[in-house]
């Protein structure tokens, strides 16, 4: 499933279940992830959690060139709490909002509340959707983060 306007300037925004994901661009955006958060942040951590594969899974993504360049997962708690996670941008399509639009594009579609572990350094940017502080800053991977939520 798609939405945005291409005409218009404003990118794609894709999402799916796992099992609607091609293998291409399920590899682009593991690949992604993994770059980003395994490399790049260097955070050795078992980024195949097993939660892609979830029923209530949604990836939701914009491309470049077939290739997605942003990228988040939003993933349904067993208490019916939304959870966005894994928000990145490849390094080479950061500063263009690309993150701002997803994030916007999959809050409008998921039900309340909504909750986010934070980089604690991105706390303001997060606020711009709506989210709030809703617990004490934690370290995960050697980062800052604080627990955040819209309900």
């Amino acid at each position: 499933m798609t939405s945005g306007d291409q005409a218009a300037g404003k990118p794609t925004v894709r999402h799916a279940a796992f099992d609607e994901l091609s293998p291409a661009t399920l590899y682009e955006i593991l690949r992604l992830r993994t770059d980003v958060f395994v490399v790049e942040q260097r955070c050795a951590y078992p980024e195949l959690d097993g939660r892609d594969l979830e029923h209530a899974a949604r990836h939701w993504w914009i491309e470049e060139d077939a290739v997605p360049v942003a990228y988040l997962r939003v993933l349904t708690e067993a208490d019916g709490t939304t959870r966005i996670g894994r928000v990145v941008t490849a390094p080479a399509s950061r500063g263009r909002g690309l993150a701002a639009h997803l994030l916007h594009a999959a809050l409008t579609d998921a039900p309340r509340p909504v909750v986010i572990h934070a980089q604690a350094h991105l706390e303001r940017w997060y606020r711009r959707f709506g989210f709030v502080i809703s617990g004490p800053v934690f370290d995960e991977d050697g980062i800052d983060h604080l627990p955040m939520r819209i309900d």
